[in-house]
């Protein structure tokens, strides 16, 4: 049998690694220069502070950015202390068995599930049940519980990283299991749990399918929670699906885009200072 030298073999698979990453690196590099290429031209003062009119083909996207911040500031209100709520409640108050089994696979299942059913779940719940309509409201609540297991899993392994020494020396001193989780634990997994905050801010931004039936996509500027109002990824999803207009479709899609960029860079250089302020 032939046998490979291992020096030999750790330079294929690091040149190996090395080609997949690049590939990686080269087809979002393709993605984002054809969408800013396309978008950024379109971009102005007027695009970001006006309404869209003419179905889209005139004004600007005013009313799709502030629809797109309270869906997602609602999603995020409610996801956030669930999903840390329940991420403590797995590594600090209960033992490895059923329960804990039961509610990780869960979580495992929800985030396996098609957004569309998600949509389809909103739209039976808080659109009919509930009767909160086609609004920001339902779709918030829907994206609520399409992020929840991303914030409950990151958020479970940045609990789990903080040494169990911090926790040791926390009850030799007197502090009780909620002092420790608040005052030692959550302090160290702030940057993990941060981290999935930003993947489900990312999801929520960019989700069309269950927003369209939650939310619906009325071109007009909400006015509180029960209005119903389109997203920028909505709005981009029926400009190019309808072909209603190319380039206010890429001008969408690269506001999307930087905007996107823009929270995880500004989110990742705080979290940056965050660190260093407690080393």
């Amino acid at each position: 049998m032939l046998r490979i030298n291992p020096r030999t073999e750790q330079k294929i698979i690091s040149y190996l690694l090395y080609f997949l990453t690049s590939i990686a690196i080269i087809v979002l590099i393709f993605i984002l220069t054809v969408i800013l290429k396309n978008g950024l031209p379109q971009l102005s003062l007027e695009f970001l502070t006006k309404n869209p009119a003419d179905m889209g083909r005139e004004g600007g996207i005013l009313s799709t950015i502030l629809a797109t911040v309270f869906l997602t500031f609602i999603a995020l209100l409610v996801a956030t202390p669930l999903g840390v709520g329940t991420a403590i409640y797995l590594t600090e108050y209960t033992l490895e068995g059923r329960v804990t089994k039961i509610i990780r696979f869960g979580a495992e299942c929800l985030a396996g599930i098609p957004s569309i059913i998600f949509g389809l779940f909103g739209f039976i719940l808080f659109v009919n049940k509930l009767n909160f309509g086609w609004s920001i409201l339902s779709g918030g609540l829907t994206l609520a519980f399409m992020i929840l297991p991303t914030i409950i899993r990151t958020s479970e392994e940045a609990i789990k990283s903080v040494p169990m020494a911090y926790r040791l020396v926390s009850f030799s001193l007197g502090s009780t299991r909620w002092q420790t989780v608040t005052k030692v634990v959550l302090p160290s997994a702030i940057p993990g749990i941060v981290t999935g905050v930003i993947l489900s801010i990312g999801r929520s931004i960019g989700e069309t399918a269950a927003v369209i039936f939650t939310a619906g996509s009325a071109l007009r500027m909400p006015t509180s929670i029960f209005s119903s109002s389109r997203t920028m990824a909505v709005h981009f999803y029926i400009l190019a699906k309808e072909g209603v207009s190319m380039p206010k479709a890429y001008g969408t899609a690269a506001v999307l885009v930087i905007s996107i960029l823009a929270i995880n860079l500004l989110t990742y250089y705080m979290m940056g200072r965050y660190i260093k302020k407690k080393s």
